[in-house]
Order: C-alpha cells, then structure tokens, then sequence
C-alpha cells in the first residue's frame, strides 16, 4: 500500500487529502507537530510527502527531511503566486490550493510510476553492472588459466577468481594434482579451529566419495591421510560451526575421465543463480588447464628419461667401440703378417680364409669407426679443421680411393665437375668421408655392369630444387653454393622411406639391402658433418632405377669450429 504523509496544520487542507485519497487504497497520515513528524519519518519512510508552505516549522523538518527521506517523493503545497526558490533543489512536484481533485491524484501517481521507473532502471543497471563485472572476473581468470602450466598456481587462480566474483566466506578445495597426495586447501575469510577443520575435512570427503557412488573412485582417502593447507585472511576473527548454516555451491574439478579434484564454496548470504553458473563455469575452466598441465608434465618426464637413456646408450656404445677397437687392431696386424708370409708359406686355401678374415676385420673396423663418430657427434666432440677447400679435389680423391672396389663388381665411376668451382672453408677429411659413404653406398647397392656419376656444380640458393620430401627440413641461407650430386642405377628407394633414409640404423628393406648389411649409420652421420658446415644433404629416388643424392655447403662462408 502508498503511504502518504501530509504535513499541514489547515485542517481544510488535510481534510481534502483524506477525502481524495480516501477513495483509494492510500495510507494517509496528517501531521503538524515537529516531534511526531520526526517519529513517524524514522518508523518506515512514507512513498509520498506532501508538505505545507504554510506550516510553521517548515524550515527545520525541509533540512530533517532532505537528509532522512532520500528515497520519498517530496511534493510542496505552496500559493500560487509564491514558490520559494529554494524548494525548487529538492522538491518533485509542486501542487496548489486551487488544483482540482482529479490533478492532484494524477500528480501524485504520475510522480509514483516515474519513481518506480527509475527504481526498476536502476536495479537493471545494478544487475548489469554486477554482470559485467562477473564476466570481467571470469575473463581475468581464463587469462591466467592460460597464462601457466603450473598445477598449484591454476588451483590458486581458480581460488581467486571465485574470491572476485563471488566474494565467499570459505572454499574447501580437494585437490588430487598439486602433490603426490590428496590435499584439502582451504581458503577462508576467519580463523578455523581444530575441530571445525576436522568437520570439514570429513565432509569433503563425503562430498568426494558421493561423487563416484556404485563406483570406484580413483583415490583412496580418509581423514587421517588427508593433509590440510590453510590460507585465513583475517585470522583476528574465527568462524564457528554456523558455518555450515551458510549457503553453499559443489562442484568436481573434471574434464572427462580426467579428475583432478573437487571444490566447495560457502557464502553467509545466498547466492543467486548468476553465482551458480559463474562458479561452474570457473570450476570447468580451470580443468582443461589441469590437463595441459598434466599432459606437458608427463612429456617432462619422458623427455628426462628418454635424455637419460640417450646419454646412457652414447656412453654404451663408445665404451663398447673402443673397447672392440684394441683386439680387432691386434688381430689385424696378425693377419696382415700372416699374409705376408713372414710366419711360413701360405697356401690357397689359407691364403682364401685369410682373405675373408682380413675383409671382415675390415668390414667391422669400419662399423666401429661409424659408431665412434655417431657417439662423438651426438655428444659435440667431432673435431673439425676448416681451411680453404676445392671441392673438386675431394672428388677426385675419393674417386681414386672407391675405382677398385667398384671394379670388384663391374662397375664404373665417372665424374662431371665444374672446374670453376672456388675454395669453400670446409673440413676436407669431414668432406671425403661424406662423399665417401654416399660413393660407397652406390656401389653397395646397384647391381653389375652399371655407372656411377659423381657431379659438382656451383649453384645459387634461389636455383636450388630440393625434393618437397626434404624442404620442410631443409632451410638454407641466401647465397652461393657448391653442390654436389652422387648418382647410381641401383635398387633405388621408395618415396615412404626418402626421409626414412637419414634416420639413425635405417636400412631400405629389401634383399639386395639385407644382402649388403651394414649399420645404417653412415647417412645420418653424413647429415649432421653438412649441418656442421652449415649445408644440407638430400636425395630424389625411383624404385628399381637409381638414386641420386645432393649435398651443398656454402661458398667461402667462414664457420667457426665445433
């Protein structure tokens, strides 16, 4: 019901007023004295003032009113003639002797629904700024989400930004992720006293086990084992067991089969259904972080062990190398003087076994030496000797090295060299043993009566046409280059197994690659020497028609050495 009050001390004036709003359903009071007007104003605030002009204590109950009745609509009766200026600062309305019933009762409502308009606006506005100020929250906090991969501190921001939106009084966090044990954090406005902790860590465990009923949960916890962490930030005042009188939100800390906790939120006010989504949804936040998180944690891990197990495997294979390389030199040289014949003559047979014993001896001191430089590569202790180099001798050398063995199999080497190629600085020992094994590769996997043809050129980076198998893996500097293409009729490779070719003990599957053995080292070795000289290896292939392998280092580039 409107409570109006009238304050008049013309009985006529008041006897009209409770006529014309008599008619309707209006709580009508009239009052003239100073004291009960103060009373009555203090009791419950009236919806409508109508004040007198006339009354006679008007000037101390204007200052009274001005500051008790903020929320009432003042409405002066005044003469028509005089309107005191200064009533015009706090005054609605103004109505006169003369008005009639009807516009004064229009007045009066008109003046009601523009208040209740303006209260209706501004609790829209409330409610939007509290919106906003929710979604200010909430993207505050998904931008710290994103911001780590650290487990603790994503449980700390979810904390904060339920503190910021919701402004709780205590949150009882179950988390199963920040430590190799469940842990109860509890963040709580007051003090918590031993017994209340007790109470609390029974109830999230209830809470936690209600969440897997019928189910096994994935941890096994009581109160005994379960540690607490507590943040009070106000320890100077202490919560009582009214606590749990509070309002109170729960919800798991889960995305999938993924469960990394559960949390609980109390609020001694009631939360509204705004709170409940913008804490669900901070609860569902925070788990899509907790499993990056996990997920970047268990790479940490594997990559530790998986480094460890890389060194273990190094320092394996270079003891086991060298410790191979003393009795293979000791049978070598007893071989090489049994040959000789400087222990007796040797006969066919002898001179047969010999033979395939020195070729073997070699054969394994070659995989030795692969497995030494592998082991002194990956671990940055090649040495390297850069000086002016001239490609060109360093095919011809190799060439002259690798023409009887390719003759062995009635094969030919030819070669196709620019003779204008400058000095590079380059390793040439580094530069023969990759030219070397690409050559050596050739003549291991074609079949007889074929040519290989060694090729050197000197090229731009921007006329440079890598296979697309390699151009990912591949980036060159602007530049000059000398490149360098070891072509074969041999078996060839598939395009599946092009990349395949430079991974460390990779050998083509098939029976002449079975037939001819090795290690698989050789390419990948090749790869990183050229990485040392800052150039790149790569190769185009056709199944049963050949190979033809490219490798390029740049021009009179000086490298530092490594």
């Amino acid at each position: 019901m409107i409570r109006i009050l009238v304050l008049s001390d013309r009985k006529n004036e008041c006897n009209r007023f409770k006529t014309i709003f008599g008619k309707n359903t209006y709580d009508l009071s009239c009052l003239s004295d100073e004291s009960m007007i103060y009373d009555v104003v203090s009791s419950e605030t009236p919806d409508v003032i109508i004040i007198d002009t006339q009354l006679g204590c008007l000037k101390n109950v204007n200052k009274r009113l001005k500051s008790d009745c903020n929320g009432s609509i003042i409405i002066f009766l005044v003469n028509e003639n005089k309107i005191d200026k200064e009533l015009l600062k706090y005054a609605n309305a103004f109505l006169t002797d003369d008005m009639s019933d009807d516009f004064i009762l229009s007045t009066i409502n008109i003046n009601l629904r523009m208040r209740n308009s303006l209260e209706m606006l501004s609790n829209s506005n409330k409610d939007l700024a509290d919106s906003l100020y929710r979604l200010n929250a909430l993207y505050a906090t998904s931008s710290q989400f994103s911001g780590t991969l650290d487990k603790a501190k994503l449980i700390q921001y979810m904390v904060e930004g339920m503190d910021k939106a919701l402004s709780f009084s205590l949150t009882c966090t179950l988390s199963f992720c920040t430590e190799e044990e469940p842990v109860l954090i509890l963040n709580s406005l007051y003090e918590l006293s031993d017994e209340l902790v007790e109470a609390l860590k029974f109830r999230s465990i209830l809470n936690y086990n209600s969440l897997f009923e019928g189910k096994k949960p994935p941890f096994e916890i009581n109160s005994e084992n379960l540690r607490v962490v507590k943040h009070i930030k106000y320890p100077a005042n202490r919560f009582t067991f009214s606590l749990f009188r509070f309002d109170n939100m729960f919800a798991p800390i889960s995305l999938g089969d993924n469960f990394f906790g559960c949390v609980e939120i109390f609020k001694e006010a009631s939360f509204s259904p705004d709170d409940a989504t913008c804490f669900q949804t901070i609860a569902q936040q925070v788990s899509l972080p907790l499993k990056s998180a996990t997920l970047y944690q268990e790479i940490i891990e594997a990559n530790t062990k998986l480094a460890k197990l890389e060194k273990l495997k190094s320092e394996f294979i270079s003891i086991v190398s060298h410790e191979l390389r003393t009795p293979l030199t000791s049978i070598k040289n007893s071989l090489d003087i049994l040959m000789s014949g400087r222990c007796g003559e040797i006969t066919q047979s002898a001179d047969k076994f010999l033979s395939m014993a020195m070729r073997n001896v070699q054969r394994l001191s070659g995989i030795i030496n692969d497995l030494l430089d592998l082991s002194k590569i990956e671990a940055g202790k090649m040495d390297f000797h850069f000086v002016p180099t001239n490609i060109n001798t360093v095919i011809e050398y190799v060439k002259s090295t690798l023409s009887e063995v390719a003759k062995t199999k009635g094969l030919s080497i030819i070669t196709d060299q620019d003779n204008s190629i400058p000095d590079t600085i380059a390793d040439p020992q580094r530069l023969e043993q990759v030219l070397a094994n690409l050559v050596s590769n050739a003549i291991k996997f074609t079949p007889e009566n074929k040519t290989i043809t060694i090729s050197s050129k000197l090229v731009n980076s921007k006329n440079i046409h890598i296979n697309d198998y390699f151009k990912d893996t591949i980036n060159l500097s602007d530049g000059d280059y000398v490149l360098v293409s070891v072509k074969d009729e041999g078996i060839g490779i598939a395009e599946k197994d092009l990349l395949h070719a430079f991974d460390k003990f990779a050998q083509i599957e098939n029976s002449l690659s079975r037939k001819a053995g090795g290690t698989g080292l050789g390419l990948p070795i090749a790869k990183q020497l050229l990485d040392a000289h800052k150039g790149a290896i790569w190769c185009d292939s056709e199944l049963n028609k050949g190979s033809e392998f490219y490798f390029v280092i740049p021009v009179e580039k000086m490298l530092t050495q490594v």
